[in-house]
């Protein structure tokens, strides 16, 4: 029963920010503002293919949990590569225009949580926002799989 409880709560909160229809898709690399490891933002390219990037995608609105996933996995990345090159935390808001490619390119339809390197990517949104404190331990395992 306890099992059942979490697994319900865990579905309510995925479901309560908004991520529940998203789509995979392939299409080209894009363009965004870096965040996080620079206190000046950088437009880059998502083309590097010595790079990994983590992005979080959020629009206007923002629940706790989405605030405490961002605030988590920008704070690992900071801890654990703020001195590599080739690691960028990236925030991606949805509702701007430069941003589109971008959200088109991994199906973002409201918050997400995504490590990618090339055409090498995962959606680590449900895990994230399940156990938003486990964040820090996928985060070095998905980012360790892509240096």
């Amino acid at each position: 029963m306890k099992q059942f409880l979490i697994m319900l709560i865990t579905a309510f909160i995925v479901t309560a920010c908004g991520n529940g229809n998203e789509k995979k898709t392939d299409a080209p690399h894009a363009s965004s503002e870096i965040s996080g490891n620079s206190s000046v933002k950088t437009l880059v390219v998502n083309d590097d293919p010595n790079s990994v990037y983590v992005f979080y995608f959020h629009g206007k609105q923002r629940c706790k949990t989405c605030i405490a996933v961002q605030d988590v996995a920008q704070e690992a990345v900071k801890q654990m590569y703020g001195d590599n090159q080739n690691v960028h935390f990236m925030e991606i808001k949805t509702d701007e225009a430069g941003n589109k490619e971008l959200v088109e390119k991994y199906g973002v339809t409201w918050n997400a949580l995504i490590v990618a390197k090339g055409d090498n990517h995962i959606d680590m949104t449900q895990n994230a926002f399940a156990n938003p404190q486990g964040v820090k331990e996928l985060l070095k395992s998905e980012i360790d799989k892509r240096l």
